[in-house]
């Protein structure tokens, strides 16, 4: 038997250490959190992402009766960002949510298993690790690649 370790690297903005394109792709993400349809877990989620050209694409989670036709803002982005820039890579994407009293989360919000997957499939199409922003309002959370939240993915195979 062999133990294994495996890691992940972050780093950790404060809010006024954010600047630049970083600091616009959270406030879009806050932004996009103003859109959500959350007539049921109340639980608003925001993403933003930024194409290689700059565009900005924001999606928002929308919810469902039907729970399983229910999407999350960071697929609602990318898949959006799919249809309409097929050919211009994703580059990054920030994500912020607000609680049920519609507060911005104090800690940062990590994407679901559903979402992770889909990110990695996103780098796997264009060949781009994403810089990944995960936002809260003490701190945001920064990574070079989706492999950093999913290091045994799906797409780890030989």
């Amino acid at each position: 038997m062999k133990h294994i370790t495996i890691t992940s690297e972050f780093i950790s903005y404060a809010p006024e250490e954010l600047q630049g394109d970083d600091a616009i792709l959270v406030e879009q993400a806050i932004e996009a959190t103003k859109a959500s349809y959350t007539p049921y877990s109340h639980f608003c989620v925001g993403a933003a992402i930024r194409l290689a050209d700059g565009t900005i694409i924001k999606g928002c989670n929308q919810e469902n009766a039907a729970f399983g036709i229910t999407i999350c803002a960071e697929r609602s982005a990318l898949f959006a960002a799919g249809a309409s820039h097929p050919d211009v890579p994703v580059v990054a994407i920030a994500i912020a949510a607000r609680d049920t009293d519609g507060q911005l989360l104090r800690q940062p919000i990590t994407p679901c298993g559903s979402c992770r997957q889909a990110m990695i499939e996103t780098e796997t199409r264009y060949g781009v690790k994403l810089h990944i922003l995960l936002h809260g309002s003490e701190q945001t959370y920064a990574c070079e690649g989706i492999r950093h939240l999913m290091p045994l993915s799906f797409a780890d195979f030989d």
